[in-house]
């Protein structure tokens, strides 16, 4: 981290988080933020996921770039791919403020904001005008609040933008929208994936589509969701989201309703990722998310089921220069153990979390 990042990063800490988040983006967009230049790099980190070539495995999560408005410059931050959204058909506000709250003991972040977007249609255009080239973009598709048809709401967004992405993630698991995560049920999903797959099918060009599914899962649901994904023409699994568990938090602000992310969800999320990985066996790819903030947590995820990673939360305090500094983690820890790409290592460390 640069002296600079480090200033940044402090002023930002100062202010309430969400306007912090806010003035991060804007300071992407204003050419503030210190840039990578591109997609990390090297022979060992390219990879392919679900049929689309990635320069390195390491993505950004949804939730943090919305309404797709800085996507020109997140492309230069080093990620191998990004995910923006949620997108919601109609354009939402969210969940009353604050919504957004850091946990710098525990080095996680709590947030419930409930899907605040500014619609589909607008975050389509600015996925249609943003620069192609080598950092797939996709986009988390998510359902409004008061919506009567929330399985139908998803088949909408995609309706609407699929055209403009180069994959969509199915996004049940949010906690903050009420009982959305029991879309997660086995005859819910594959009636909901239905519609999804039916629109995806009248697209001019093919999209893949991924599910993104919680931590606080059965055993039985995790039974459930593997099947369904399996017998539904899914692309992939996004494994997972914030959790709705407490354990073992020292921040002040635990108690706060929401999602939790960042490092307490590392273990939890990764042994849940093992779980699924050993359900697939290989026959659709995973992408790993929580709690990685390092290239030891990310080749974990790796080592125990992932084609791919995500990151978030950890950029809260680390900043975007943790991004290629993964990369680089990642890359010598494959040399390390002698292999030659990142695919050569997916799921060999997998019974360790099971």
């Amino acid at each position: 981290m640069t002296a600079l990042e480090r200033a940044g990063l402090g002023l930002l800490h100062r202010m309430d988080p969400e306007t912090a988040h806010h003035w991060s983006l804007n300071a992407l967009r204003a050419g503030l933020a210190p840039l990578h230049g591109g997609p990390a790099t090297g022979a060992r980190l390219a990879t392919t996921l679900a049929g689309i070539p990635l320069d390195n495995p390491i993505g950004l999560a949804a939730g943090f770039d919305k309404n797709a408005v800085a996507v020109a410059p997140l492309m230069r931050a080093g990620f191998g791919f990004l995910e923006v959204g949620a997108a919601t058909p109609r354009p939402q506000s969210g969940n009353a403020k604050p919504r957004l709250f850091r946990l710098p003991k525990d080095r996680a972040v709590i947030n419930r904001f409930g899907f605040n977007n500014e619609g589909a249609a607008a975050i389509a255009a600015r996925l249609a005008m943003r620069p192609r080239g080598r950092v797939p973009v996709g986009l988390n598709l998510g359902a409004n609040k008061d919506s009567t048809d929330r399985a139908a709401d998803f088949a909408a967004v995609l309706a609407c933008c699929g055209l403009h992405a180069d994959f969509v993630t199915v996004n049940v698991s949010s906690p903050n929208t009420e009982r959305l995560r029991d879309l997660q049920g086995r005859e819910a999903l594959a009636a909901l994936l239905a519609g999804v797959m039916d629109v995806r099918a009248t697209l001019a060009k093919p999209v893949p589509v991924f599910l993104k599914i919680a931590p606080d899962l059965t055993e039985g649901d995790l039974d459930d969701i593997a099947e369904v994904a399996l017998t539904s023409g899914l692309s992939g699994i996004i494994t997972t989201n914030t959790t709705l568990s407490r354990e073992a938090l020292s921040d002040a602000q635990r108690e706060q309703a929401g999602g939790l992310s960042g490092a307490p969800l590392f273990e939890r999320s990764t042994r849940v990722l093992a779980q699924l990985s050993q359900r697939v066996a290989g026959r659709l790819p995973l992408i790993g998310v929580g709690g990685v903030g390092s290239g030891e947590q990310a080749y974990a995820k790796i080592r125990a089921g992932a084609s791919a990673v995500q990151v978030y939360s950890a950029m809260v305090f680390e900043g975007l220069s943790l991004i290629p500094r993964i990369a680089r983690e990642l890359d010598a820890l494959l040399a390390r153990d002698g292999f030659a790409t990142v695919a050569d290592a997916v799921g060999t460390d997998r019974e360790r979390w099971l």
